[in-house]
């Protein structure tokens, strides 16, 4: 399994206005022992193939996928998404990449509505859905794959169920979003595994999930206070995880991701680093 890092390890979850540069970012993943990265938000990274080749290459990097979100739960701005998709996907075709992950955005919803759709706007996001993979795979040739999201119509797996019945795209299964409502990651695959493409490795401090389902922090507020837990620390048996995709034979992308606590005491490139040491030896 090729084991990536993306630039939301870093707090990288917007092109621009980061506390890392894009070059600082290439080199701490590198750094860190990944060789391979997502592309992160459209923008943060070069957008010139020849640039972007260089200085993968460079680094000895592979580009192996691209996470993009966007508000499928707001059927108007599709048209905006396929813009977008059709200039993102010739990118990474051309670097050899042959995922593209698509994501509902979160902050879309109104607070204490979080993940809150009407069934119209449930038939307009399957309807997007739908259309971003068309584009994905028969326009372009490359995977599509969607990602379940905590805070958004797409988390829990009553909903996750659904959006399979209703389309045929494959997952982007992340382990920390799934676990977050006290969901089993691993028995989950199990239902679903001939529908996930792609992998998210995050887990979950069990504690600071218990005060989100107490009610006592906000699902905004709980990832400054550290809900998204170290691999070897949380409550998500990741080594379990690391073990089942070997045994059945997984070849998608398995990615790393670090949501920093705002009281975090490593950096990022300690932490990326501590996480790949770890999945390293259970691999």
């Amino acid at each position: 399994m090729l084991i990536g890092n993306a630039p939301c390890s870093w707090g990288i979850n917007y092109p621009t206005g980061n506390a890392y540069s894009w070059q600082t970012y290439l080199d701490e993943v590198a750094a860190a022992g990944y060789r391979g990265t997502e592309l992160g938000p459209f923008g943060f990274l070069p957008k010139d193939q020849a640039q972007l080749r260089h200085e993968l290459d460079q680094r000895n990097l592979t580009l192996i996928g691209a996470t993009h979100v966007h508000t499928f739960a707001d059927r108007s701005t599709a048209p905006e998404l396929m813009t977008t998709l059709r200039e993102l996907a010739p990118i990474m075709r051309d670097l050899g990449a042959v995922h593209i992950v698509i994501m509902d955005e979160s902050n879309w919803y109104k607070p204490g509505q979080e993940g809150v759709l009407d069934e119209a706007g449930w038939q307009g996001l399957v309807a997007t859905v739908r259309e971003a993979q068309a584009v994905i795979e028969t326009e372009f040739g490359l995977k599509a794959s969607f990602h379940p999201h905590v805070g958004t119509a797409v988390e829990f797996e009553a909903q996750i169920d659904r959006l399979l019945a209703e389309t045929d795209i494959d997952l982007c299964f992340d382990t920390g979003h799934h676990a977050f409502w006290g969901q089993d990651p691993l028995a989950y695959m199990r239902k679903v595994w001939d529908r996930i493409a792609y992998m998210h490795l995050k887990n979950v401090d069990a504690a600071v999930r218990q005060r989100v389902l107490a009610k006592q922090i906000s699902i905004e507020a709980s990832y400054g206070a550290g809900v998204m837990a170290p691999l070897p620390d949380g409550a998500v048996d990741i080594a379990e995880i690391l073990r089942f995709l070997a045994e059945h034979n997984f070849t998608g992308p398995v990615v790393v991701e670090q949501d920093i606590a705002e009281n975090a005491t490593e950096t990022p490139l300690q932490l990326a680093t501590r996480n790949f040491v770890y999945v390293q030896k259970v691999i």
